[in-house]
């Protein structure tokens, strides 16, 4: 008995010892040698330096590490005291292998195992063209093939240019402190190797309030820049600085720093950057800017030898310039959608009425970056997918996905005339949408819900594509496909394609919860959809679902099966060898 007690009491005592709140990176990290990254352990109470032990596979740290941590005694949130910490900046390691590393300081106790790895000396491709479209589900895909090129008797009337680049893998898209995610934490763990907390960029997620001291790791555009000499380009539909784009090149906890997120861009200064967001290159004094300084970044990429292009005549002229450099800003925001831009004239076209969409912007970048000799990365974003996902705006997604195709068919007409072009293909995260079946008007009677037609009464939309343009005509065509998601808030379903502008399904009310907007309310047919999610919540939301992702060309063996989100860096350096060792 009392054998039993002591084993009792004694794990209790272990049960019960304080644990250090977190060491950075954190347990299972993988890290590509040689990759400069912040070690950083925080500790949940106030200790003495000399009481702090840290071992890396049971020796010394410094040996390991290589230089001497900096010692904090207090961490604090506003006037509380959160405990002590230690963090070292910057260091490397060198070797492959498996690290564990061991912290304690009094009754706090941590341990944590990095796995660090190196690549083959030899690069697998000159160039990667890294296409991703925000948000994109199963079921744009599906969506846009149909909607693009049509069904008869339950076969495809035709292929995407997806279509043709083999699946590989599915992706993990999850945080490390939430099993839903953003696209901050996601693109991150695709350019650094390393998951981290939703809306972090380059970091891990530390305590402090500050966002911009959090520790870093390194991301591909610094890899690239560290090891190589091979030319960066960015091109998206969003805001330079959301957070996709933003991802290839900047460090912060949290992605609304995007006056920051701007210098970050500008620090390593890619040979091609297209897009949105010119709102946050202006300073202060210039109308529409939205920075909060005098710094006039347009005028110092300019300094730095870029052509500036603010419309589509502009990028002509830039890409002929034939100067390897290029700055294109397009919107003050985010560029419009493609149903928008050239078709509906809705949205702020308007007032910027020449946008280049994303083919453009592809050609020029591909034509531009490829004259470097040394190779090229460039990332290309189709930030709507997500943007009109978001609200429910099933239309305006599923034509951005035809025009994400397009872009594709681009990089694919590049690599067959350069075979050492490696060509990934993927999403970010998914949304919680599928294809139900279609709707019919010509069914009788003005409940339009009657007019859903599911199974054998789905039959197969109309649309037509009579100009060739991969585009449907119209998308307010008779019968249409019935996409519906099961992540929106309280909303009307209007079973119709917003053509007025981009639908806004809910709005605040006094009590600052977000409800159906009543604009919808009185379209004949229309039908209340109670939401599912917080009333917190004014659009929808990411779903969990895994990825996939798509990959040909030399290197695209490294994607296979199901990894986690921060195992498609591996492949990507992978493929530029960016874990040999260097022997200069």
């Amino acid at each position: 008995m009392r054998k039993i007690l002591a084993a009792l009491v004694a794990t209790t005592v272990l049960a019960g010892a304080a644990q250090a709140a977190e060491v950075f990176p954190l347990d299972r990290a993988t890290i590509l040698s040689g990759s400069p990254f912040d070690f950083k352990v925080e500790f949940d109470a106030v200790v003495k330096p000399e009481d702090v032990k840290i071992t890396v596979n049971g020796q010394d740290y410094k040996a390991a590490l290589g230089k001497e941590v900096e010692f904090v005694a207090e961490e604090r949130n506003k006037d509380k005291v959160l405990g002590s910490a230690v963090i070292l900046r910057d260091i490397t390691i060198a070797n492959a292998g498996d690290y564990k590393v061991e912290v304690s300081a009094g009754s706090e106790t941590k341990s944590v195992t990095w796995n660090v790895y190196g690549t083959p000396s030899q690069a697998k491709a000159k160039n990667v063209i890294f296409l991703i479209a925000d948000g994109l589900s199963v079921a744009h895909r599906t969506a846009a093939r149909i909607m693009s090129k049509g069904m008869t008797e339950g076969k495809a009337n035709g292929r995407l240019n997806m279509d043709d680049v083999p699946p590989v893998a599915f992706i993990g898209t999850s945080a490390t402190d939430a099993v839903a995610t953003d696209s901050a934490n996601t693109m991150s763990a695709y350019m650094t190797g390393h998951k981290t907390a939703v809306n972090a960029i380059g970091v891990y997620a530390d305590r402090t309030p500050a966002s911009l001291d959090d520790p870093k790791v390194e991301n591909i555009a610094e890899a690239l820049r560290r090891q190589t000499k091979k030319s960066i380009g960015i091109v998206s539909t969003a805001e330079l600085q959301d957070a996709t784009p933003a991802a290839v090149v900047a460090h912060t906890r949290k992605r609304g720093d995007k006056a920051d997120i701007n210098g970050m861009l500008f620090d390593l200064k890619p040979e091609v950057v297209l897009g949105g967001g010119s709102a946050y290159f202006l300073p202060q004094s210039t109308a529409g800017s939205k920075r909060k300084d005098d710094k006039d970044f347009v005028k110092l990429f300019q300094d730095a030898g870029y052509k500036l292009a603010t419309s589509k005549g502009e990028l002509a002229t830039a890409a002929g310039a034939n100067d390897g450099k290029i700055l294109g800003l397009f919107h003050t925001g985010n560029l419009d959608t493609t149903l928008d831009r050239e078709f509906l004239k809705k949205g702020t076209v308007g007032k910027f009425p020449e946008q280049p969409g994303l083919v453009e912007m592809t050609k020029v970048a591909l034509d531009t970056l490829s004259k470097n000799p040394e190779g090229f990365f460039l990332m290309v974003e189709a930030a709507n997918v997500d943007k009109m996902s978001h609200p429910l705006d099933w239309d305006r997604a599923v034509v951005d996905t035809i025009e994400f195709d397009q872009a594709i068919g681009v990089a694919r007409e590049f690599a067959a005339k350069n075979p050492d072009t490696l060509i990934v293909v993927t999403g970010d995260h998914t949304h919680g949408v599928s294809i139900i079946g279609t709707v019919d008007d010509e069914k009788p009677g003005t409940d339009m819900r009657e007019k859903v037609g599911t199974y054998a009464e789905a039959g197969f939309p109309n649309y037509e594509d009579k100009n060739g343009d991969g585009f449907p005509d119209k998308v307010d065509v008779s019968r249409r496909l019935f996409l519906n998601a099961n992540n929106g808030p309280d909303h009307y379903e209007t079973f119709r394609p917003k053509l007025d502008g981009p639908f806004a399904p809910a709005i605040q009310n006094e009590k600052k919860e977000y409800i159906a907007n009543e604009q919808y309310k009185d379209v004949p047919g229309a039908v209340f959809v109670q939401g599912i999610i917080p009333k917190s919540a004014d659009s929808g939301v990411h779903a969990v679902d895994d990825i996939v992702l798509q990959a040909e060309g030399p290197g695209a063996e490294g994607f296979r099966g199901y990894m986690e989100q921060s195992d498609v860096y591996k492949g990507l350096a992978e493929a530029f060898a960016l874990g040999a060792k260097q022997t200069n």
